[in-house]
């Protein structure tokens, strides 16, 4: 089975990588968003099994605030991954209840894990 996957990301190199990163892995990525904005309405028009789920995004939202959104809505697993891991960011992102929080760099292995316990494989 392909796990369609979004990754929300406003570096676009760091999406560009997880993108190649994904495929290797054997999923498909259907979007990148960089924006709240732009990932909620990915989210609105395809069928999305995963969120990769940068902290700091570009536009008026940030990935918690998104996340929140997503979550009221949609029943979509978020995986968070940021390079923010300090006590304030870690409190916050509970609100949202997110399958795994990967703190960059991570490698192949640990997103593998990831993606599975996310999705209960």
């Amino acid at each position: 089975m392909t796990i369609k996957i979004i990754i929300v990301e406003d570096e676009s190199i760091v999406a560009w990588d997880l993108e190649q990163r994904l495929k290797l892995l054997g999923h498909e990525v259907v979007g990148i968003a960089a924006s709240g904005a732009d990932a909620l309405n990915l989210v609105k028009n395809n069928k999305v099994d995963l969120i990769l789920m940068d902290i700091i995004l570009k536009g008026n939202l940030n990935g918690i605030e998104t996340a929140i959104l997503i979550k009221k809505d949609y029943n979509i697993p978020i995986i968070y991954n940021s390079a923010n891991s300090d006590f304030k960011t870690l409190k916050e992102i509970k609100k949202t209840e997110p399958y795994e929080y990967l703190v960059k760099p991570f490698d192949d292995t640990r997103l593998k894990k990831a993606i599975n316990n996310a999705l209960n494989y």
